[in-house]
């Protein structure tokens, strides 16, 4: 059987800290999102969690959350910023969205339905929210959901591994604070086909301590560090 993994592109991770998820990764399923759709087939999302059992993606408790929400601000994803996974040029980079500021657990999925049944090519900035897409010969990285004002660079820009990029947000299509990251082989969305993408190193944690994988593809079971400033 053909692991559509072999022969990954091998990034740097593109967030720092401890604490992230892949919530959706192709560790787990291929379309990793549902969909072949904008490019998606190999995508990540990356989520900021604390230690407590389940996805607890802010501090507040079950019943507060469920019944009053939080304050995007509050997440632990929210502000972290995010680096260039690779050395590369920036093509495009879109600023100016608006971010809720509130998130309720059981409104924010019924938002994103509506969004994912009504889309349309016009709509589509309103799904990526303030986004980043920089290349590295033919590979594409994306860049979605981002804080408004806080896209770093501009078209043409040239960047190197590491970079400031912009900070984790709340925007477009989104359910709670958290990037969407993927490689593919355009910059135009409606066009584009998933490229396949192993992080270079990072460390899991397992067995009550932090071990090192190289060249790997996270799952959804793993509680990700990257070891670095920048969070």
């Amino acid at each position: 059987m053909v692991n559509e993994l072999d022969g990954a592109v091998v990034v740097d991770f593109p967030l720092r800290g401890e604490g992230w998820v892949a919530v959706n990764t192709p560790g787990d399923r291929i379309p990793s999102h549902g969909t072949d759709m904008l490019g998606q087939r190999f995508a990540y999302d990356l989520l900021m969690v604390d230690t407590r059992r389940g996805l607890r993606y802010h501090p507040a408790g079950i019943l507060r959350g469920f019944l009053i929400g939080v304050r995007t601000r509050d997440c632990y994803a929210w502000g972290a910023a995010i680096h260039a996974p690779f050395d590369g040029e920036i093509v495009q980079a879109a600023d100016g969205i608006s971010e809720r500021s509130w998130i309720h657990p059981l409104l924010e999925p019924v938002f994103a339905f509506k969004n994912a049944v009504t889309f349309s090519p016009a709509r589509l900035p309103l799904v990526l929210g303030n986004h980043v897409i920089m290349r590295s010969g033919e590979v594409f990285a994306g860049f979605a959901h981002l804080v408004p004002g806080s896209v770093a660079v501009k078209p043409g820009e040239i960047v190197r591994s590491g970079d400031v990029l912009g900070r984790v947000g709340h925007t477009g299509n989104s359910t709670a604070p958290h990037l969407h990251f993927q490689l593919m082989d355009s910059p135009d969305l409606m066009k584009a086909k998933g490229v396949p993408c192993a992080f270079r190193s990072y460390e899991v944690m397992r067995n009550g301590g932090w071990e090192r994988v190289e060249n790997g593809v996270p799952r959804k079971v793993d509680r990700i560090r990257y070891p670095g400033v920048g969070t």
